[in-house]
C-alpha cells in the first residue's frame, strides 16, 4: 500500500515517540522507588527483582510474536490495543496492595509493551518513507532510550519523594487515553500481511526463560539445595530445547535459526545480552545502596545517576561520525573495556567513601563506554542480513536486550545472596552494611559479565573483514 502524505507529520511523530517513551520510562521509573516499594508491599530482597524481571521477561519473550501480530492485523490497530493493555496494567500496578498483585500487573505491562513497541517503529517507518523526514524521525526515535532512562530515574525519584511511588504508574492512564484517541485520529493504518502466528514458539521460549530466571532467584532466597531450585532450572532448559525444535519445523518461525549461523551477529547479540545483564544489576543494587546505606532520598538517588547518563549522551553524539573516520574497533572494544573498568571500580565503593571518587567517576566511565559501544553492537547484530530477515534480526536484538537483562540480574542476585549477613556473634548486620556487601558482589559479577562480553566481541565480531555497518 503506497504511503500518502501526512497531514500532521509533527503530531504523528509526537504520538509515536511519546508512546515509546512511556515504555522506556517504565523500565527505569521504579528503580529509585525500590526501597519504598519493598517496604510497602512486603518484598524480600530477592523477590524485589521481579518488579523488573516480570516486565522484561514478558516484554522480551513476546516481542517477536507482537511484531508478527502487527504484520497480520495492522500496525495502528495493534498500537492502540497495546496502549490500552499497557494503560490498564499500569492502573493495576498503581493500585496494587500486595507483591503478588504488582508482579502480575508488571507481567501484563510487559505483554502490552510487546504488542506496542514493534508497532511504534513500524508506524514510524511507514509514516515517514522519504528522506530527510525519515532520517529526522528515526534520529528522534533513537534518542528516546537514553532520554527515557534518565527521565525515568529522575521523574520516579521526584514522584516517590514528593507524592507516592504509585503515581509514577498511575500517570500512564491519562497519557494512554490521550495517545489512543490521537492515534485513532491522526495515524494511518498499515497494509495487513498474510501469515501465521508461531504461538507455540512464543510460549515455550517465554516459559523456558521465566523458569530459568525463577530458579536462579529462588536459589538466591532459599539456596541451591532447596528441592524446587534445580528442577525449575532444568524445566526451563527443557522448554528452551523444545523452542529450538519448534523453530526448526515451523513454516513461519518467530526466529529463523539461520540468523544464528553468523558468528558475528551471534557474538554481538551475546555481548549485548551480557552487557545489559550487568547494567540491570548496576541499576538495581546501586539505587538501593544510595538510599539504604548513603541515606539519599529517591530524588537525590535519581540525580546521582546523571554523571553516567550525561556522559553516555555526550559520547553517543560523536560516535557515528568518528567511527567512519577511525573504524568500529576503538568504540566497540574500547567502549566495553571502559564499562568493565567502571563497573569493577564501582564494585569497590564503601559506606563512608566520597560520592565523587567512588560513585560519580566510575559512573562516568560506564556512561562513556555505554555510549561508545551500544550503537556499534546494534549494527553488528543486524549486519549482513537479507531483506526478508531484517525484521526478525532487529527483533532478535531487542529480545536479547530484554531477556539478557532478566537473566543477568537473576544471576547476579544469586551471587549477591552469598554476601555475609551476620556479624561475629551471629546477629544480623544492619541493612546498610548488608546492601553494601550485596552490591559489592553483584557489581563485581557485573564487571565479569562485561569482560566476557568484551571477549565475545574480540573473538567473534571484530575479526570480520568488513565494517559492522556494511
Amino acid at each position: 500500500m503506497a504511503s500518502t502524505p501526512l497531514k500532521h507529520p509533527n503530531l504523528t511523530l509526537t504520538i509515536i515517540t511519546l508512546s515509546y517513551l512511556m515504555l522506556v520510562v517504565d523500565l527505569s521509573i521504579a528503580i529509585t522507588a525500590l526501597p519504598l516499594i519493598k517496604t510497602d508491599l512486603g518484598f524480600s530482597t530477592a523477590s524485589l527483582s521481579w518488579i523488573q524481571n516480570a516486565y522484561t521477561l514478558a516484554f522480551g519473550g513476546l516481542l517477536l510474536l507482537g511484531a508478527r501480530i502487527g504484520d497480520i492485523l495492522g500496525r495502528r490497530r495493534m498500537f492502540i490495543w497495546g496502549l490500552a493493555f499497557f494503560m490498564g496494567a499500569s492502573l493495576i500496578v498503581g493500585l496494587a496492595d500486595s507483591a503478588e498483585v504488582m508482579i502480575t500487573a508488571r507481567i501484563l505491562q510487559g505483554i502490552g509493551a510487546a504488542v506496542l513497541a514493534p508497532s511504534t517503529l513500524a508506524l514510524l517507518s511507514t509514516s515517514f518513507p522519504e528522506q530527510p523526514a525519515r532520517g529526522r524521525a528515526l534520529a528522534i526515535y533513537g534518542s528516546i532510550t537514553g532520554i527515557g532512562t534518565t527521565l525515568g530515574l529522575v521523574l520516579g525519584g521526584w514522584i516517590a519523594d514528593a507524592f507516592d511511588w504509585r503515581w509514577a504508574f498511575l500517570a500512564n492512564v491519562p497519557l494512554g487515553v490521550v495517545l489512543m484517541i490521537a492515534a485513532r485520529c491522526y495515524i494511518q493504518e498499515t497494509q495487513k500481511q498474510p501469515g501465521r502466528l508461531d504461538v507455540s514458539g512464543a510460549v515455550t521460549s517465554t516459559v523456558g526463560m521465566t523458569a530459568v530466571v525463577y530458579g536462579l532467584i529462588h536459589a538466591a532466597e532459599y539456596g541451591w539445595t532447596d528441592a524446587f531450585t534445580v528442577p525449575c532450572i532444568l524445566m526451563g532448559l527443557v522448554f528452551m530445547f523444545l523452542f529450538i525444535e519448534i523453530e526448526k519445523r515451523a513454516s513461519m518461525p518467530l526466529v529463523p535459526l539461520r540468523l544464528f549461523k553468523s558468528a558475528q551477529r551471534t557474538g554481538a547479540n551475546l555481548a549485548r545480552a551480557l552487557f545489559v545483564g550487568s547494567m540491570g544489576a548496576f541499576w538495581f543494587f546501586t539505587s538501593q545502596f544510595l538510599q539504604i546505606a548513603k541515606g539519599m532520598n529517591p530524588l537525590e538517588t535519581g540525580l546521582a545517576f546523571l554523571p553516567m547518563t550525561l556522559a553516555s549522551f555526550a559520547i553517543a553524539f560523536f560516535v557515528p561520525r568518528l567511527s567512519r573516520r577511525f573504524g568500529d574497533t576503538p568504540f566497540l572494544a574500547g567502549g566495553l573495556a571502559t564499562v568493565t573498568i567502571g563497573t569493577l571500580w564501582l564494585s569497590m565503593f564503601t559506606l563512608n567513601g566520597s560520592y565523587l571518587f567512588e560513585i560519580a567517576i566510575p559512573m562516568m566511565l560506564i556512561g562513556v563506554g555505554q555510549g561508545a559501544s551500544t550503537i556499534r553492537l546494534t549494527s553488528a547484530g543486524i549486519a549482513g542480513v537479507s531483506s526478508e530477515d531484517a525484521g526478525a534480526a532487529s527483533g532478535l536484538v531487542s529480545t536479547h536486550v530484554q531477556l539478557g537483562s532478566s537473566l543477568g540480574l537473576s544471576v547476579l542476585i544469586a551471587l549477591a545472596s552469598t554476601a555475609v549477613n551476620k556479624d561475629a556473634s551471629g546477629n544480623p548486620i544492619n541493612p546498610g552494611l548488608l546492601i553494601l556487601h550485596q552490591a559489592n558482589l553483584a557489581l563485581f559479577g557485573g564487571g565479569v559479565l562485561c569482560a566476557i562480553a568484551l571477549a565475545a566481541v574480540l573473538i567473534f565480531v571484530l575479526p570480520k573483514k568488513h565494517q559492522l555497518g556494511d
